[in-house]
C-alpha cells in the first residue's frame, strides 16, 4: 500500500476510507503473526526431537535396552503431532485472510516443509529403532 494511498484516505475520502485502510493493515499483521506461531510451533517440534534424541543418547545403555528408545520416541511422535498440527493451524489462517502490502508464504510451502519435517522424523524413528551403531561387531 502506497503512502499517497494513506494519505488520501485520510484527506479526500473519509474516515470509511481510513477504516479500510487499517483494516488492510490489521491483515498483514495478522498475517505475519500467523508465520512467526509457525515459526514457533516447529521450532518447538525441533526441539522435541532434539530432546529425545539427546535423551536416547544419554541413556543408550540403560537397562531394559527398549527404554530409552521408547521414551526417545515418544518426543519424536509429540513432534510429529506439533509439525502436523502447525501445518493444519497455518493454512487454515491463510486461506482465510487476504494480504494487501505483505508477501505471505504459500500455504504449498508450509506444507512442504511440515510434510519434510514428518519425513525426516519418522525417518529418525526408524534409525532409533533398527539402525546399529557402534564398532562393526
Amino acid at each position: 500500500m502506497s503512502g499517497s494511498r494513506v494519505l488520501r484516505a485520510m484527506t479526500d475520502e473519509g474516515a470509511s476510507d481510513l477504516a479500510e485502510v487499517r483494516t488492510d493493515f490489521a491483515e498483514d499483521r495478522m498475517v505475519l503473526a500467523n508465520e512467526r506461531t509457525l515459526a514457533s510451533w516447529l521450532r518447538t517440534g525441533f526441539a522435541a526431537i532434539g530432546i529425545g534424541l539427546a535423551f536416547n543418547a544419554l541413556f543408550e545403555r540403560m537397562e531394559p535396552a527398549w527404554l530409552p528408545k521408547a521414551i526417545a520416541t515418544a518426543f519424536l511422535l509429540i513432534a510429529l503431532v506439533i509439525f502436523r498440527s502447525s501445518e493444519r493451524r497455518a493454512c487454515a489462517v491463510l486461506d482465510r485472510l487476504a494480504t494487501h502490502s505483505v508477501r505471505a508464504i504459500r500455504p504449498s510451502r508450509v506444507r512442504l516443509i511440515s510434510w519434510a519435517s514428518l519425513a525426516a522424523t519418522v525417518a529418525l524413528i526408524g534409525a532409533i529403532w533398527f539402525a546399529r551403531f557402534g564398532p562393526p561387531a
